[in-house]
């Protein structure tokens, strides 16, 4: 895995969090995940191509993501997720990728994004054969956690 592949979603994440809600978030224990796996939750795609053809993909659970679309709506209560509060995340996403993407520009790689996806509910199984499948854990303390998962071949 090369770390300069994974460190410009890690900076874009925390940037764009930061600067879109106020949440500082710290990185947990990154690691490895199997080709299949299930989640349950908000899951936003990022189709990623480029030097690196794959997906970036936001895990949130309900609660967090919430949490996230209400400071994102300037404090806006947000109870349950609907449709302008899923376009928030989405935004998100698609900032965080479109950050990702200038941060490799620099660096004199491309990639190109694709529009996000919002998929809610309970035990989506996600697939991502051929591919290595980095999950990075970014905590806000005593807020809530998401995971970035990046899954892609060079």
């Amino acid at each position: 895995m090369n770390v300069e592949y994974i460190n410009p979603f890690i900076e874009a994440s925390q940037n764009v969090i930061k600067l879109a809600t106020g949440f500082d978030m710290s990185i947990g224990k990154l690691n490895m995940k199997p080709p299949a796996y299930s989640v349950s939750g908000v899951l936003i795609v990022v189709g990623i191509v480029g030097v690196i053809k794959g997906k970036a993909m936001l895990l949130i659970n309900k609660d967090f993501a919430c949490k996230i679309a209400s400071a994102m709506m300037m404090g806006m209560p947000v109870p349950e997720l609907d449709e302008i509060s899923k376009s928030a995340l989405a935004e998100l996403a698609n900032m965080i990728l479109g950050n990702t993407a200038t941060i490799f520009f620099k660096k004199g790689f491309s990639i190109d994004i694709t529009p996000p996806s919002v998929i809610q509910g309970n035990d989506i199984e996600v697939t991502s054969s051929k591919q290595q499948n980095v999950s990075i854990p970014l905590i806000a303390k005593n807020v809530g956690e998401l995971e970035l998962c990046i899954s892609f071949i060079e």
